[in-house]
């Protein structure tokens, strides 16, 4: 594709995405804003569950048809429990890479254009059948030049090589997201919840390091260093010297799907273990490492029997991890915080976990908490301690009933799930899910309660230092206080304390003027779309909005020039 053509694309590209937010966004603006002034509100709340629905239809849709991020963005709202309802979590949860492979030549052009090289001597042989194929990228097999292996002591690899034209797509939809998270700080219902800009900003970070072949290697070999003295986990060596920016060659380390349960048992391996070793792995790399694989779902996951005329001692099977692309970090002072959560919920302890919640940023300090800290009481109550066989004996009803009640407060609250935390909420419930799969019987309580009893016995010597410097803080305050309160009361009883609020008066009287003058904007802002939207339809109810819809704009604009 030349440049005038590709430049063409990226803008109807671009065109596109911003049309579909616009022609969404007047559409929620009109149901959740403009119906409840003018007390239709029980319109919006009726048909509230299926235009969620149809949006995330629509968006579904629109994802798979364009590729690129808008897959990934996808994924990205599926798992925002946090401020969207679940109608759109739903429908976008089972969002994968639904895009077709690229055709091997233009793969091959590609290859070779960054690794200087034809295919013929960098490889004595390359799979033009993909193993996977991908919205940022697809996978083939390979094997590496005698002289190459001779050097990495490696024979059969896995080539990734991005999608051509993949870097101008990336910008385009970060350019068009970038605009939309603009648009989201205007809409009162949304910035009140979430820092939309900054989620953006957020998002095209990691998106930008899933694009940078170069950032994937470096992580994995990281993660594979910190795994250098479990002889249980695995993950694949990198070949840098056929790896770039965008073709990423490293060991094929394919092995037996962790999610294939009967490929397991005729290997000798109990899902059952795999599964304790799966959630242990990802404790450590939260507590231990603080570095996490924030995408470990079956995919990326594989079980490897030991080697035939392995040594003895070898576990007789690991876990292997594949992908690095998608990593997160989890610095000192939010695993201090984790520390604390993990501690909270195997006590079934609903007061720590809330403050636990706090210190980590998910709730702002000021949020009234009271109502949370009874649910969470109940939840801990009714299932903690559960496993998941028992649950699945718990009336659906009852589940149904009490995650709507759940998910309604805690939407209601003032929280947000930064993209660290949110990464790693992914990877958690990716592994809770995977190991629930593998063991029916699986307890995610029996796997945290150890980390939590190991924590609690690190963190002993640090609470007492902590409570030793409170103390002292706190009597210092108390020595001074008697002395602050008596020089207040004395300026009390001399008379030298004084308030003026007459200036404060008259601000509030120019503000209520002013909000009084911006709801009548809005209010003519409403009439005049709604009844554009209307003149269709019903002729006569949009005709009569477009000419009522003067009166509040004569009072937008003149309604200041009367005051005093």
């Amino acid at each position: 594709m030349t440049d005038a053509p590709a430049l063409s694309a990226h803008r109807a590209r671009y065109r596109r995405i911003l049309s579909f937010a616009s022609r969404e966004f007047a559409k929620i603006w009109w149901f959740e804003l403009v119906l409840p002034r003018f007390g239709l509100r029980g319109i919006a709340d009726r048909t509230r569950t299926a235009r969620m629905q149809r949006f995330a239809r629509r968006f579904h849709v629109l994802a798979v048809e364009l590729g690129g991020l808008m897959i990934k963005v996808g994924q990205f709202m599926s798992s925002r429990l946090d401020v969207l309802p679940p109608e759109v979590t739903d429908e976008l949860a089972g969002l994968q890479d639904e895009v077709p492979a690229v055709a091997f030549p233009e793969i091959r052009r590609l290859a070779e254009a960054e690794l200087g090289v034809p295919l013929t001597e960098a490889f004595l042989w390359v799979d033009e059948t993909p193993l996977a194929a991908a919205s940022l990228g697809q996978a083939h097999r390979a094997r590496l030049s005698a002289q190459d292996a001779a050097t990495t002591g490696l024979d059969t690899v896995v080539l990734k090589v991005q999608r051509p034209g993949i870097d101008g797509i990336v910008a385009t939809d970060l350019a068009a997201l970038r605009r939309v998270g603009r648009w989201l700080t205007r809409v009162r219902i949304v910035a009140d919840r979430v820092d939309a800009p900054a989620l953006v900003e957020e998002f095209a970070v990691t998106s930008l390091e899933e694009i940078d072949y170069l950032h994937e290697a470096a992580s994995a070999e990281r993660f594979r260093d910190a795994f250098a003295d479990d002889p249980r986990v695995d993950a694949p060596e990198i070949v840098w010297e056929r790896s770039t920016r965008r073709v990423l060659t490293l060991s094929d380390v394919t092995a037996i799907k962790i999610s294939d349960t009967d490929a397991l048992r005729a290997a000798g391996i109990d899902p059952g273990q795999v599964a304790d070793l799966f959630a242990e792995t990802m404790f450590d790399q939260v507590f231990t490492h603080g570095f996490v694989h924030a995408d470990p779902h079956p995919g990326n996951m594989f079980v490897t029997p030991r080697a035939e005329g392995a040594d003895a001692g070898d576990p007789p099977w690991r876990l292997t991890f594949i992908d690095f692309g998608m990593m997160t970090e989890v610095p000192a002072n939010l695993r201090a915080g984790l520390r604390t959560l993990l501690i909270a919920v195997t006590a079934r302890d609903s007061r720590g976990l809330v403050a636990a919640a706090k210190e980590i940023g998910v709730l702002l300090p000021s949020a009234d908490t009271t109502e949370l800290e009874r649910a969470l009481s109940a939840l801990f109550g009714r299932f903690g301690g559960m496993g998941f066989a028992e649950l699945a004996k718990v009336d659906p009803r009852e589940f149904e009933d009490f995650a709507k009640e759940f998910g309604d407060m805690v939407r209601r609250l003032p929280l947000q799930l930064p993209e660290q935390l949110l990464l790693l909420i992914r990877a958690v419930s990716l592994t809770s899910g995977m190991c629930s799969a593998l063991d029916p019987d699986f307890n995610v309580w029996d796997a945290a309660e150890p980390y939590a009893q190991r924590l609690i016995r690190e963190e002993g010597g640090n609470l007492a230092q902590d409570f030793a410097q409170q103390a002292m803080g706190n009597m210092q305050v108390a020595w001074r206080l008697p002395a602050r309160i008596d020089h207040i009361i004395t300026r009390v009883d001399d008379g030298n304390v004084s308030f003026d609020t007459s200036r404060l008066e008259r601000r509030i009287d120019r503000l209520e003027g002013l909000a009084r003058r911006i709801g009548s904007g809005v209010l003519f802002a409403a009439m005049l779309v709604g009844g554009a939207l209307l003149v269709e339809p019903v002729p006569g109810l949009g005709f009569t909005l477009l000419w009522v819809s003067v009166l509040p704009l004569l009072h937008a604009v003149f309604g200041g020039l009367f005051r005093r």
